[in-house]
């Protein structure tokens, strides 16, 4: 990845998770999103605020666990790491109690549900690799964790994308459950099936 790219990869990873402290941290909850979802922000404001706590800590902290000079620094890495993954399987749990609620139906939220399940397995898989010292395998699962924990920022940017279009809302946001995190699972498979193949060439 260029440092260009990685760099955008960390600013827009930041810029999302403090807009979520700003939106939650001072707005009432549900006044930052579409009015067809402030209904179920009202309904059930716990689960939802736990599901954005964690997930933000975790956005922001993800990018910083992949410059090497950090991560060189084993105490640093291994608590930055700690306090990720803590946040993703609070994230992840709290994620499919929010699922149930999603907007857009039965595809929203089985999609939405798949998100969060494989967000913790992910980081599951990353930290037994850890135990086992397989640090490649480590990383390919924590890249892979990562990506899905980017969904937040792809799914935002792709609310954008169907409002500038003009579609109405409830038109294209039962799709996004899987837009925002499929596609950056590929991109992010391709990066580590290309790494392989200049580690053993």
């Amino acid at each position: 990845m260029s440092k260009t790219l990685f760099w955008l990869l960390v600013g827009s990873s930041l810029a999302v998770a403090l807009y979520a402290v700003l939106g939650y941290a001072f707005l009432t909850p549900g006044r930052t999103v579409h009015p067809a979802m402030m209904a179920a922000y009202a309904a059930h404001p716990w689960r939802i605020l736990i599901h954005v706590a964690a997930s933000l800590v975790a956005l922001a902290v993800g990018p910083f666990q992949f410059i090497p000079s950090l991560r060189r620094r084993r105490t640093l890495h291994r608590t930055l790491g700690m306090i990720y993954f803590s946040m993703v399987f609070i994230g992840g749990i709290s994620g499919l109690f929010t699922a149930t609620i999603a907007q857009g139906g039965i595809i929203s939220q089985t999609g939405f549900i798949v998100l969060a399940l494989l967000w913790m397995y992910t980081a599951g898989r990353a930290l037994r690799a850890v135990k086992l010292d397989d640090y490649v395998a480590h990383s390919e699962w924590a890249m892979r964790s990562f990506a899905l924990t980017f969904a937040a920022v792809t799914i935002r940017v792709q609310l954008g994308i169907g409002f500038a279009s003009g579609y109405a809302f409830e038109d294209f946001y039962w799709m996004l459950s899987w837009t925002c995190w499929i596609p950056n699972l590929i991109v992010i498979e391709w990066a580590i099936r290309k790494n392989r193949f200049k580690m053993h060439n």
